[in-house]
């Protein structure tokens, strides 16, 4: 699990420095724009993208650290077995989902990619998007998996974010 973990931080490290540069890049566009008159050319879509990928890459962690909302309105008064059970079988929900997550985005890719498909005003290939996407959900989906399995760890035995 470890090696799950370690995969999850640095697709989260990945999705910081991505979320950061289009932040970079945004501010950039704007002092150019309001000093110069001169705007970075198709900052709107390279920041519609870049976003797409940090949140993918950001579900890993997410779902790793038990970041996912939890509802346990009806379930609060239920024994810790009972919500046991209950988590692992929302972990393996989550699992199909992030498995079906990652199938239709590696189809989309294709298709985006044999097709061509480009934004429309700087041309940058949208499969490339869908190429970040994929691992990540897998990623999401095998620690969730995990979690259905095994079961999730007690974090403050284990230190903080262990799974």
């Amino acid at each position: 699990m470890r090696a799950l973990e370690a995969l999850a931080k640095f697709c989260a490290i990945l999705a910081g420095v991505l979320l950061t540069g289009i932040t970079l890049m945004t501010c950039g566009s704007l002092i150019g724009r309001n000093t110069v008159g001169v705007s970075i050319v198709g900052a709107f879509e390279l920041t519609g993208v870049a976003a797409g990928a940090a949140i993918a890459l950001f579900m890993p962690i997410c779902q790793a650290r038990g970041g996912n909302i939890i509802v346990d309105f009806f379930t609060a008064k239920a024994s810790a077995r009972t919500q046991s059970a209950l988590d692992r079988v929302g972990a393996f929900v989550l699992a199909v989902i992030f498995a079906l997550l990652a199938w239709r985005s590696t189809l989309g890719g294709l298709n985006s990619h044999s097709s061509g498909s480009e934004t429309q005003i700087m041309g940058f290939p949208e499969w490339v998007v869908y190429a970040v996407m994929v691992p990540a959900f897998v990623l999401a989906g095998l620690i969730a998996l995990h979690q259905a399995v095994l079961g999730f760890a007690i974090k403050e035995d284990a230190g903080e974010g262990a799974i």
